[in-house]
């Protein structure tokens, strides 16, 4: 007999595992802390990997609805130095080995996959605990309780689900974003929309980095990337956006008026994204019941975009194997973890490096040369 599979959390990993498990004919429920879908917008762009990423969606059946909604252009990268000039500037081949698709454009599809009652919106975590032979009770804000045979922390950053397994902590590695967006931008922001061009564009330096997306309808999204220390930012009234804005573009001194301007005629309030790993090498051992994936198991740096695509196909792996171990959910969580654990250490140390090399101090040639492939892989 199967045993029915218990989801935290209803981002992309938990969604990716309870459609494969879906189509495999596993019940699955998962708990989500926020009310509904659509409580809080979804982020932004995403690029799509076709040796993780796009295989999680294929597992998930969903090819042909991702297709749908890539952003056509976005593939293309512009690399400019403080001065504005352009060091690379690579069009979209049109191969499509990393399209961009919008995160929620991304979340609704796989939504929109699974059964109407198999999400339970309105669950925020406060507990869990093993109450022995591999099961564990989850207790939750709204005053309700479950147990379960078969548990998946796919929470996040800061799972409620990780303490049983691990006692690593996030840390922050010294840089934050402060995100922000420009709307309309081929009407009201003109040179913005032709400096940033048709995909991405980074505009770097040791230290720091204006990072900018365009996204569809004429949206850019911005990243200005800081490395300062988290008082620094703690400083900051995001309330104010027009004084946060002015500090911020004030630690760019010096840099090109129409790249500053990225930041200064922001149409959005700031929102700050501190930047927090788990350790490069972090795994646990075998707990009777329970498992993790995507941040909740290998919180990385988003500097080589690995983030969204693991977090799917381990969603898609995990499926997979309890699919091909029916009544032997241990044998199908050891299967799983034995390859997640050098995996996820690959792509954290791959994006741990990016890091240096996109505002380290080589940058910008050094990340030039990344994007070249004059960095040797990991």
């Amino acid at each position: 007999m199967t045993t029915p599979v218990t989801i935290i959390g209803a981002g992309l990993g938990g969604l990716t595992l309870a459609r494969v498990l879906h189509l495999h004919g596993i019940p699955a429920t998962i708990y989500e802390a926020e009310a509904s879908a659509d409580t809080r917008t979804q982020g932004g762009q995403l690029d799509m990997h076709e040796y993780n990423g796009q295989l999680a969606l294929e597992a998930a059946g969903l090819t042909d609805q991702f297709r749908a909604i890539i952003h056509q252009g976005g593939e293309a990268t512009r690399v400019l130095d403080q001065h504005a000039t352009v060091l690379l500037d690579e069009p979209d081949d049109g191969t499509g080995g990393r399209p961009e698709v919008l995160r929620g454009d991304l979340r609704r599809i796989l939504l929109d996959s699974l059964p109407d009652d198999t999400i339970r919106w309105g669950h925020k975590v406060t507990g869990v605990a093993g109450i022995g032979e591999g099961r564990h009770e989850l207790r939750f804000a709204n005053g309700t309780t479950v147990t379960t045979s078969l548990l998946v922390g796919a929470d996040g950053a800061w799972s409620r689900v990780r303490p049983l397994l691990s006692d690593a902590q996030p840390t922050y590695i010294g840089t934050t974003f402060v995100e922000t967006y420009l709307y309309d931008v081929d009407e009201r922001h003109p040179a913005a929309a032709e400096l940033v061009g048709a995909g991405s564009m980074s505009a770097i330096a040791p230290g720091k980095g204006i990072l900018v997306h365009r996204e569809a309808h004429g949206v850019l999204h911005a990243y200005i990337a800081l490395s300062k220390p988290q008082e620094w930012f703690a400083d900051l009234d995001v309330t104010d956006a027009v004084t946060t804005y002015e500090r911020v573009a004030a630690q760019f001194d010096g840099w090109a008026p129409e790249l500053t301007a990225l930041i200064t005629d922001a149409d959005a309030e700031p929102v700050l994204r501190p930047v927090n790993i788990l350790p490069i090498d972090h795994r646990w051992d075998r707990v009777a019941g329970l498992t993790l994936l995507g941040d909740a198991a290998h919180l990385m740096s988003p500097f080589a975009g690995e983030g969204a695509n693991l977090a799917m196909f381990d969603g898609a792996e995990l499926g997979r194997a309890l699919a091909a171990h029916p009544g032997d959910a241990e044998a199908a969580l050891s299967e799983y973890e034995q390859a997640l654990f050098p995996r996820s250490a690959e792509f954290a140390a791959e994006s741990d490096r990016n890091h240096g090399l996109l505002i380290g101090a080589n940058t910008p040639a050094s990340f030039v040369d990344l994007i070249t492939g004059k960095v040797p892989a990991e």
